[in-house]
Parts: C-alpha cells; sequence; structure tokens
C-alpha cells in the first residue's frame, strides 16, 4: 500500500530535522522551526477559516513550546518535541494533538480512565489529528 503524505505531514518533516539541527548545535535551526511553525499557523488558519480550529490549535501549542524551550532551563522541552515529531512523521501517532483533544473546548465528553485510555493508546487513525487533511477526518478521529 503506498502511502500519500501530505503536506502537513511535510511541515513536520522539515520541522524534525530543524529541531535536530538545533539541538546538535546549529543555532538558526530554532529560529527556522518557529518561523515555519508561524508559516503553518497562517497556512492553516486560512485553509481552515478559523485561528480555533483544531489544526491551527495544535500549531500553536507547538510554537509555544518552541518558545518556552529557549529558556535553558527547559530545553527538555525541545528534545521532548524532537521526539513527538518524530513520532507523529514515522508513525503518525501525535502526543500533542491527542492530549490537547482532551481540553475543555476540544472534548466532546466528561473525563473519565476510559477516554484517557482512548486518547492516548489508541492505534494512528488514517489521518493525523495534526495533519493537513481537514476536519471531517479529524472530527472522526475524535469521536
Amino acid at each position: 500500500m503506498k502511502k500519500v503524505h501530505d503536506l502537513g505531514w511535510r511541515y513536520w518533516l522539515a520541522t524534525v530535522f530543524l529541531l535536530a539541527g538545533w539541538l546538535s548545535g546549529w543555532t538558526p535551526g530554532i529560529w527556522l522551526a518557529i518561523a515555519l511553525c508561524i508559516v503553518q499557523i497562517a497556512h492553516f488558519a486560512k485553509r481552515t477559516g478559523s485561528l480555533t480550529s483544531f489544526l491551527v490549535q495544535v500549531r500553536m501549542a507547538y510554537l509555544v513550546l518552541l518558545i518556552a524551550g529557549l529558556w535553558p532551563p527547559l530545553i527538555w522541552i525541545h528534545v521532548l518535541q524532537l521526539v513527538g515529531t518524530t513520532a507523529r512523521v514515522v508513525f503518525n501517532y501525535c502526543l500533542l494533538a491527542r492530549t490537547l483533544s482532551l481540553a475543555p473546548w476540544n472534548r466532546f465528553e466528561p473525563w473519565s480512565l476510559d477516554l484517557l485510555r482512548r486518547t492516548y493508546f489508541s492505534f494512528p487513525a488514517g489521518v493525523s489529528p495534526c495533519a493537513g487533511a481537514g476536519d471531517p477526518a479529524l472530527r472522526s478521529w475524535l469521536a
């Protein structure tokens, strides 16, 4: 079966290389990753027609984490982002999107252990919630 990678996947792949470069000592990597994240936010805000769409929320949260990780005691955030973004690219598993789906404004059911289990331990859907495939697929993933 041929796997088709959308633009969202390509954005995340580029982010993996930029973040890995930064963590390896290439200073421009973090600034380029931040710039790419801003481009993604603008692109998906225009594409979805909303700054509050889930695709934009994931990218905004990612940007906040990139900026927070610039403070030297929080560099571990960038390491976690690199691991998580690599998992998104390789396995289609987006920890950030799954966590963000639990926010009150994104959740359709009350908190429960079953909800947490399904959120974090279910196999990735055909379309990742942080991909660029669109909100209909995302709604089916969250259902």
